[in-house]
């Protein structure tokens, strides 16, 4: 039995790593009626307990968990079919149930077969909680879920988290370690939980030892090197041969580089001659990137990478001393929180041009500012707001607005 599966942690105790996540799911699920929104979205990266923390939480509160596979869920008609079915039926054993989706981001259908508009009306009607998860929040086909569910973050699980895990199943399958290989092998898992634990077996799977050999083998294969070690390539060092190399075995596509070097650049060059120069090799490596967009010549993908890597960290007159503390983009987070705040507008604004036959853009420009300030007097909105078949959350936005 693979080992990952063997010790599977049964209670939310057993989760490691995950504290304030691990919070928030069992508050979510245990006080579900007074939950405003009906899901959850957990996301981060693979391999930190998103779906074992699902389980477990089914354990603790004696919950029928019914696991829904994402890929399966293609259009409109399916997703009400499964998911809508599975809703309104009652626990088996009458306990209670929860329905978790995993990686959602890997359903099937697209926006316009309806399969994610459908999903996002049941998950807001449903009466138990539905859980989903996905290693990317970002992706375009959950963007549309996500004002119907609470995110919540896992994040990569610290390598001390993970040693503990190893040594106990080490211990309980009595392999013959020493507890600094596995401080090792803790630390190569990049945060990974679960591929740590695979490791652990294939390692040993032979004659119960684990060797020091195999785990040296093993952190010489071509490992994916997180953002952060490839920033500090690019931008601790003046070695062109260095940066050159930065983002060679980097998991991430041009375009989310080129997000994190645009973050990160104020908080490591400090001289303004420094920062103007690098922002200009971040510019042309944009140039160059709408060029291939353009006119689909890839060979431009080599001035690309040249600007992003060499031309950043030829910026710089001297190396900055000091350690900086790199952030993800921020960028895109901001975006999505605009349209957050505007979606609620938007959706008053389709009702709005329906009644008044014009546009959702005119309704926006000229019709919501005139009602307004009507809606700051709830006895004079109440038959606009009845005719417009607005809901409470839209009611509140034009009286705050």
């Amino acid at each position: 039995m693979l080992y990952t599966k063997k010790y599977h942690p049964k209670r939310l105790a057993g989760i490691v790593g995950q504290a304030a996540a691990l919070n928030e799911l069992h508050e979510f699920a245990q006080n579900f009626s007074r939950q405003r929104k009906k899901a959850l979205l957990l996301y981060g990266p693979s391999g930190t307990g998103k779906t074992a923390a699902v389980y477990a939480l089914a354990n603790d509160l004696n919950l029928e968990i019914l696991e829904i596979n994402a890929s399966d869920l293609r259009d409109k008609a399916q997703i009400e079919s499964i998911v809508g079915n599975a809703m309104r039926q009652r626990s088996l054993f009458s306990t209670g149930k929860l329905i978790l989706i995993d990686e959602i981001d890997g359903m099937a259908g697209s926006e316009d077969r309806g399969g994610i508009a459908a999903l996002a009306k049941i998950i807001s009607e449903s009466t138990v909680p539905v859980i989903m998860t996905t290693t990317n929040p970002f992706d375009l086909k959950v963007r549309s879920l996500k004002s119907r569910a609470r995110l919540v973050q896992f994040d990569k699980v610290d390598h001390t988290a993970i040693y503990t895990v190893l040594k106990h199943i080490a211990d309980a399958e009595h392999l013959v370690h020493r507890d600094s290989d596995l401080k090792k092998l803790s630390r190569m898992s990049g945060g990974d939980l679960r591929a740590s634990i695979i490791d652990l077996q294939l390692l040993s799977i032979v004659d119960g030892e684990l060797h020091s050999d195999d785990i040296d083998l093993l952190s010489s294969r071509n490992k994916i090197e997180g953002m952060i070690n490839a920033l500090i390539k690019v931008f601790k060092t003046t070695d062109h041969e260095i940066a050159s190399r930065a983002f060679e075995h980097v998991d991430e596509d041009f375009d989310n580089i080129m997000l994190w070097i645009e973050e990160n650049i104020p908080l490591e060059y400090k001289a303004p001659k420094d920062l103007a120069m690098a922002y200009e090799m971040l510019s042309k490596a944009d140039l160059y990137r709408a060029r291939i967009r353009k006119r689909q010549e890839w060979r431009y993908l080599v001035y690309v990478s040249s600007f992003l890597s060499v031309g950043v960290a030829s910026s710089k007159e001297e190396r900055y001393k000091g350690v900086t503390m790199y952030k993800p983009t921020s960028k895109l987070l901001k975006i999505w929180m605009a349209n957050q705040k505007y979606a609620k507008r938007k959706s008053i604004a389709v009702k709005v041009a329906a009644k008044t036959h014009s546009s959702i853009k005119e309704a926006i420009k000229s019709t919501i500012p005139l009602i307004k300030p009507i809606f700051r007097n709830n006895k004079a909105s109440k038959p606009i707001a009845e005719e417009l078949g607005l809901d409470r959350e839209e009611l509140e936005w034009l009286r705050k607005a």
